[in-house]
């Protein structure tokens, strides 16, 4: 394969060479649109003729707010051909969110794309050049179609370098409000072929987009895609996810903990634990299920498949073992462009992120907080010196936020947050995290957050699985309160989880209490509840439902 230094080189390349190799396929009313490289190269250039006629300076900012979906590439690699940076949005944002983000990053123009509700996001757009795509419903500024049928193509396509500004991803922001990260073209090529590298991804893979290409994970596996000349395809909808994946088979597949936890709640729903042991323990039925299982999940023939973005807990990759899935749980982060700890096929240990990556120098603070160092750190916060500065240390190590701990074979297990540590009123510092991942093993809870802040000893906050949900009170009394009694020896004594407390709502980007990548946003939890934890400490019962 040519080495490429850039993803516009790259996508040149397979355009000249492979014009007709099918590059995209997007979904929509139950039929299929696909753009060769041929098409995809025409459609981004005519589009790039447009924005350079707006004649804004160099490397300016164009905002791009989308559900994945072909056109989010298209207007990715268009914005690239015309010498701009793009600021990615995430599509779930309400208008309060994306009006902070556009200022923020002093976006010059914005691309609107496949979205559920543009209507009660509008409000939040100021008044900049618009591009939106017809085909999926939205017509705000100019429409990308008539712009594709009237345009000439850009002929002077802008050269990228490695030291150019290529996006500012902003966090999904757990903690406070987003930051914006700049990454360059170097960062992304550097990442990017590290992936490669490690699992030996061949060209022409198969992949399919549906985590927020937002997020810095999802947008380094389709800047892969572009370097190898992969074929990636959409979902449609939430409804046909399941649908599209099985008819798209890739081969690599990236999820977070939540997804892995909704595909076992579906697994069991249709066929309960007791059943499946049984039929796993018949050779012949056994090799006939796994099979039809993985390609009825889409992932009979994936090469890759890994968890990260947040912890997974280990008795879910176990489950999914017995069923021949293997899944490799890693850990990166947006400033360091995803390239940190991985478990590899050949040097893998379930309950950790595994080893440091051989581009990436890892070491712990005093305070056992993780920093590294890689060929790919950002190159700060955008507008936020003071807060990159604080970020690094003294060596120009990333300091994580994250505390962990590595294991005579270098292993490394993350123990917690630095910011998510809280103290009773006993005065002892309480690490949510790995209680919090010895309860979710129980299948009956969707999301759970550790509280305690001056209260005797920690509360457990939970939602329910849909498993959860189809069971009466009586059996959920009963299964919470067995897991406490498994979980509490497991931990010294002021780390005693003293109740479940079963929350009336599930906790989601639309009440503002997850991330768009499905992380719980503990400081809103803690705000909407934290006046209830002495009332519910003080109840008799174990199990207490809000």
């Amino acid at each position: 394969m040519p080495k490429f230094n850039t993803p516009l080189e790259a996508f040149l390349y397979w355009e000249k060479h492979h014009p007709d190799k099918i590059f995209l396929k997007q979904p929509i009313n139950t039929k299929t649109v696909s753009f060769s490289f041929r098409e995809a190269g025409d459609q981004a250039r005519k589009i790039a003729k447009k924005i350079s006629e707006f004649n804004f300076t160099k490397l300016s900012h164009i905002a791009l707010l989308s559900k994945n979906c072909a056109h989010w590439i298209l207007s990715d690699i268009a914005i690239m051909m015309a010498g701009h940076v793009s600021i990615p949005i995430y599509p779930t944002l309400n208008a309060k969110s994306i009006k902070q983000i556009l200022e923020h990053s002093e976006s010059k123009a914005l691309i609107i794309g496949k979205l559920d509700d543009f209507a009660s996001q509008k409000a939040g757009v100021p008044d900049i050049p618009k591009i939106s795509i017809g085909m999926y419903g939205e017509d705000e500024g100019e429409l990308w179609e008539d712009i594709v049928k009237n345009n000439e193509p850009l002929k002077n396509i802008t050269e990228q370098n490695l030291d150019d500004l290529i996006t500012i991803i902003y966090t999904s922001g757990t903690t406070g409000n987003p930051k914006g990260v700049m990454h360059t073209v170097g960062n992304f090529m550097e990442s990017t072929t590290t992936l490669i590298k490690l699992f030996a991804l061949p060209q022409h893979l198969r992949l399919f987009s549906y985590l927020p290409l937002a997020h810095v994970a999802e947008r380094l596996i389709a800047n892969s895609g572009t370097i190898l000349g992969a074929t990636t395809s959409f979902t449609e909808s939430l409804d046909t996810f399941a649908k599209d994946l099985e008819k798209t088979q890739p081969h690599i597949f990236f999820a977070v903990p939540r997804i892995w936890t909704k595909f076992q709640d579906k697994i069991l729903e249709n066929l309960p634990q007791k059943k499946l042991s049984i039929i796993l323990k018949i050779p012949v039925l056994n090799r006939i299920f796994k099979n039809k299982l993985k390609y009825k999940l889409g992932l009979k023939e994936a090469i890759f498949i890994c968890s990260a973005a947040a912890p997974i807990a280990s008795s879910l990759i176990k489950w999914y073992k017995k069923l021949g899935i293997t899944i490799q749980q890693g850990y990166g982060m947006t400033e360091d462009c995803c390239v940190s700890h991985f478990n590899l096929p050949n040097a893998s240990k379930i309950g950790t992120v595994g080893k440091a990556l051989f581009n990436v120098d890892a070491k712990l603070s005093p305070e056992g907080e993780i920093c590294v160092k890689n060929p790919c750190l950002m190159k700060g916060y955008f507008k936020s010196p003071e807060m990159t500065a604080a970020v690094f240390d003294d060596e120009g190590y990333l300091k994580t936020g994250d505390i962990g701990e590595y294991d005579h074979d270098g292993f490394l297990t993350i123990t917690g947050r630095v910011k998510d540590q809280f103290k009773t009123d006993k005065g002892k510092y309480i690490s949510p995290g790995p209680l919090e991942l010895e309860m979710e093993k129980n299948t009956n809870i969707e999301q759970i957050c550790i509280v305690g802040t001056g209260i005797p000893q920690p509360l457990a906050l939970v939602t329910l699985s849909e498993l959860g949900k189809s069971k009466s009170k009586e059996e959920l009394v009963d299964s919470l309160y067995k897991a406490l009694t498994r979980v509490n020896p497991l931990f010294e004594k002021h780390e005693h989880i003293d109740k479940v407390v079963v929350m009336k709502e599930d906790w989601n980007v639309a009440n503002g209490l997850t991330t768009p990548t499905l992380k719980v946003k503990r400081i809103q939890i803690e705000k909407i509840h934290k006046q209830f934890y002495q009332e519910w400490f003080a109840k008799n019962d174990k199990v207490i439902f809000e």
